[in-house]
């Protein structure tokens, strides 16, 4: 089982994880089955990233990705949102729990939660989100009906910098699918995740070996860009 605030206990080979000061450190946030996180999680090892998952964090007991980080030996903690009567209650024991792993970036891998200004501002420039449109078109939710209500032929998700303002602040990646003729807001989902595998921990790792550059709204990135749009 995961941790209650305060309360930490490691998994896995029930061995404390001894964290390499010169690696990064990351904290993902869930509020379910987490598929970006575990695509995260699982490049990292991988890939030998110069980072280590420090903790997943939910705002929900029966988030199904707290199981699966628990598999992989990390460290996974509860902060209840339904325990707390504000916004900015639970924002604050929110990140008072975050800092107890001291993180170099936040993840928000499915997180439903709107965060306060407050709490955005305090992780400026170092807590990413995954939008699922290619924004700045079509914020908020059920953005796949929105594209296709909208009749665009072009489609896709976004990696970006969290600001207070919700689903804005600066462009990591993005990647782009058709839209067809006889899509659904299904069929665009499921085509779109396979791609948001693939960019969202690409965009972690870009960060954690000092790749990304923000100057204004804009993201320089120090490495090749594959072609992320599919034909």
């Amino acid at each position: 089982m995961p941790t209650l605030i305060g309360r930490h206990f490691y998994l896995g080979l029930g061995l404390v994880q001894r964290y390499n000061a010169a690696m990064k450190k990351i904290v993902i946030l869930i509020s379910g089955r987490g598929s970006n996180m575990q695509a995260i999680a699982l490049a990292a090892k991988e890939q030998q990233w110069p980072a280590q998952i420090v903790a997943v964090i939910s705002n929900r007991a029966d988030a199904a990705g707290l199981e699966f980080a628990a598999s992989l030996g990390i460290p996974t903690a509860l902060v209840i949102s339904k325990d707390f009567a504000t916004r900015e209650a639970f924002d604050a024991a929110l990140q008072a729990e975050i800092d107890r792993y001291s993180p170099d970036l936040v993840v928000l891998a499915g997180f439903m939660r709107i965060l306060t200004a407050p709490f955005v501002e305090h992780y400026a420039g170092r807590m990413m989100n995954i939008h699922p449109s290619l924004l700045p078109s079509f914020t908020g939710l059920a953005t796949h009906q929105q594209a296709l209500d909208a009749g665009v032929k072009m489609h896709g998700v976004t990696v970006h910098f969290v600001t207070a303002q919700l689903d804005h602040g600066p462009i990591i990646d993005q990647a782009v699918v058709r839209v067809l003729q006889n899509d659904t807001e299904e069929s665009l989902s499921a085509r779109l995740l396979s791609h948001e595998h693939l960019i969202y921990p690409r965009a972690v790792r870009w960060f954690v070996e000092g790749k990304l550059t923000v100057k204004g709204n804009c993201v320089h990135v120090d490495a090749d860009l594959t072609d992320n749009i599919e034909n």
